[in-house]
């Protein structure tokens, strides 16, 4: 199969951000990218389940080029079920608690998915002083329907299983903006199944790898195992940045805006990139006229935080599709930054021979 049209890049992208994943729980979202890219690729893993691509045609000795992004997605776990049959939960992976209240989940479980409800209370029933409280997330629960205890049983609900929120992938009006849950990652997964479909056929001066990595989201440990496992040369995470184009949005908190293009990440909590390496994608973006927003993140990390430092350490940038609401149910893209960003990729792959990479290093 030749490049995605855009078309199939829309259904590829709409499939991926629909598979349940949350930390630990990622295998389908693996085999779904399998499935992707079957005859073009093989295949291995780490004892985590990060799983390691390599492109079938590639007999490039040259230098090894992770690719990495993060298969799994924020969501919750059954924690215990009360004796009237509602379900408390935890947190897993970073939520804002004001979101929460209202909005539809669905816990998977062994053989069935069961529908719910995270509770709130009716304005008609609460207190002036309750409606300006924030309900923390240890206080709320999700009703299922069920009478009791054992009826939660009886539906198969165990404590550990996983709980995701309902969101349906939309085109939306504007065809240009896709909303779905779970951007953060599979966003970086869909650019790296693009990529090899692009690539199909042509030969690049790299042994190109790439990674869709586990438990991002709970303190990016697939990372730190994958890279033992790849042993890269030089490392490129594929991310989400902040679109902070909102009303009441702060430019100096977030300055990256949809259809502006893709974005590097100049700074974050895990990593400063490599100064060489971060240089040459904004002279490539200039180069080929692609858009590039410079961005910079207070507050957490990406894969290459773990990866940079693997072993002596390996040169790593992060390139990143602005996304709106990210860490909440359902979060907004705009279809002609990720296809920028599969550009910037693209070009930069074909950059990175044996001379470039090593031009990275002191």
């Amino acid at each position: 199969m030749a490049e995605l049209t855009r078309d199939q890049r829309i259904d590829l992208l709409k499939d991926l951000s629909q598979v349940p994943g949350i930390p630990g729980h990622e295998v389908l979202v693996a085999k779904a990218m399998e499935r992707h890219l079957s005859g073009l690729v093989t295949t291995d893993y780490d004892a985590l389940g990060s799983v390691a691509f390599e492109r079938t045609a590639d007999d490039c000795q040259g230098p090894r080029v992770m690719l990495a992004g993060h298969m799994d997605e924020i969501g919750f776990i059954v924690k215990r079920v009360t004796d009237e049959g509602f379900i408390k939960f935890h947190q897993v992976g970073g939520w804002w608690d004001q979101i929460l209240l209202g909005h539809r989940v669905v816990i998977k479980t062994r053989s069935e998915d069961v529908i719910g409800v995270i509770g709130s209370k009716p304005p008609h029933i609460l207190t002036s002083e309750d409606r300006k409280k924030l309900v923390k997330t240890k206080d709320m629960f999700i009703d299922i329907g069920a009478k009791n205890k054992e009826e939660v049983e009886d539906f198969g609900i165990r404590i550990g299983d996983p709980i995701l929120p309902v969101s349906p992938f939309t085109q939306m009006t504007n065809p240009d903006r896709l909303m779905s849950k779970a951007w953060d990652d599979r966003v970086g997964c869909g650019l790296m199944v693009d990529l090899f479909h692009r690539l199909e056929g042509e030969s690049v001066p790299n042994h190109l790898i790439a990674v869709g990595t586990v438990q991002e989201e709970v303190g990016l440990r697939g990372a730190q195992t994958s890279a033992a496992l790849v042993e890269p040369d030089v490392a490129i995470a594929l991310e989400v940045s902040i679109a902070g184009d909102v009303p009441g949005g702060n430019p100096d908190e977030a300055s990256d805006k949809l259809g502006d293009g893709p974005s590097l990440l100049l700074f974050d909590r895990s990593m400063i990139p490599n100064l060489k390496f971060r240089d040459l994608v904004m002279t490539l973006a200039r180069e080929h006229n692609i858009p590039l927003q410079p961005s910079v993140m207070a507050r957490g990390g990406t894969d290459a935080g773990k990866i940079h430092m693997h072993r002596t350490g390996v040169p790593s940038i992060v390139l990143a599709v602005p996304t709106r609401y990210i860490h909440a149910q359902s979060g907004i893209i705009s279809l002609a930054d990720y296809e920028k960003a599969l550009d910037l990729l693209t070009v930069l792959v074909r950059a990175l021979d044996a001379e470039t990479v090593a031009s990275f290093r002191p």
